[in-house]
């Protein structure tokens, strides 16, 4: 069996070994388009195709000024970063100055080009949604692949008119709120309220709305999603984290979590791995970077310890 593996091998990889000292190392010579043996120099092939292309560039701008393709298509932007765009430096391929006349006749032209790009409410409110959206995005440092899943959710939202009769800034708030839980991104909906100017109470309305009506699977906020980014803030120790992982884990078996704020359960577990690990934050200090109150700390605390049945030092 293993005699006709290796010949099986031999047969299939016998275009990469010389035919005159049997090497298998070989190296491209892109200049003459040839494969050389780096044993003995033997020419293996010659005249291959460069798939490149036809223009060199030594530096970044060379290299995008000289291509010709665009960005890759993305739903962020209103028109997926499709259409051309007219720019509105008036100069010239060359960046030499445009003449007056040509420079009037430039402006209609943008003036008209804008107008047709946005000749719809749809193409307007997407417009209006997607520049919101990214300004939200940056202040919340959402990433790439989260924001076009909120734009995903935003269209889907506004393909079925959900948008109608409501404030644009709370269904994009709402969009970029349930793509974080759909990426485990850990940013609680007081966080996204923060950075708008929409009350908490419109946000969770649309937030309630897009899940009810828009076919998507946003998965259950989880305590463990937290735990990263509040440990981070209280510089916390990595034996602290784990012992707060498994707390966690545990509360989640026996059910504990269930109807609970995923703020106090992440905080109650790290002041509870704190105690245990000697590694001590005050419950005042999990609760500002928790957002939730002290005697949403006390109570999860006191919850997770009788129904884990963990033993603290009563001096703790």
């Amino acid at each position: 069996m293993t005699n006709m593996v290796r010949a099986k091998e031999k047969s299939t990889n016998k275009r990469d070994v010389c035919m005159s000292c049997g090497e298998t190392s070989f190296t491209e010579d892109n200049v003459r388009g040839e494969n050389i043996c780096t044993s003995c120099g033997l020419v293996v092939s010659e005249h291959a195709t460069d798939n490149g292309p036809e223009w060199r560039a030594f530096t970044t701008e060379e290299r995008n000024a000289r291509a010709r393709t665009g960005a890759p298509m993305t739903l962020t932007i209103s028109d997926r970063g499709l259409s051309t765009v007219i720019d509105w430096r008036n100069k010239d391929a060359s960046g030499r100055a445009l003449k007056s006349t040509t420079r009037a006749a430039i402006y209609r032209m943008r003036k008209w080009h804008i107008r047709s790009r946005l000749h719809s409410s749809q193409h307007r409110n997407l417009s209006i949604a997607m520049s919101e959206m990214e300004r939200l995005s940056s202040q919340l440092g959402i990433p790439r692949d989260a924001r076009e899943t909120a734009a995903l959710m935003y269209r889907k939202a506004l393909a079925r008119k959900l948008v109608r009769g409501r404030s644009i800034e709370s269904v994009v708030a709402s969009s970029v709120y349930l793509a974080c839980r759909i990426h485990r991104i850990p940013r609680r909906l007081d966080e996204v309220v923060a950075e708008t100017n929409v009350s908490r109470k419109q946000i969770g309305y649309a937030v309630r709305l897009i899940v009810s009506r828009v076919n998507i699977n946003v998965p259950l906020a989880s305590a463990k999603d937290l735990i990263p980014r509040l440990s981070s803030d209280l510089l916390l120790k990595g034996r602290t984290v784990k012992k707060a992982t498994e707390i966690i884990k545990n509360a989640e078996e026996r059910f504990v979590t269930i109807g609970k704020d995923p703020g106090g359960i992440a905080g109650a577990a790290l002041y509870i791995a704190g105690i245990l690990e000697e590694d001590k934050r005050t419950q005042r200090e999990i609760a500002n970077v928790s957002r939730v109150t002290e005697v949403t700390i006390r109570n999860r605390y006191k919850e997770l310890v009788r129904v884990l049945e963990i033993s603290i030092n009563v001096n703790s």
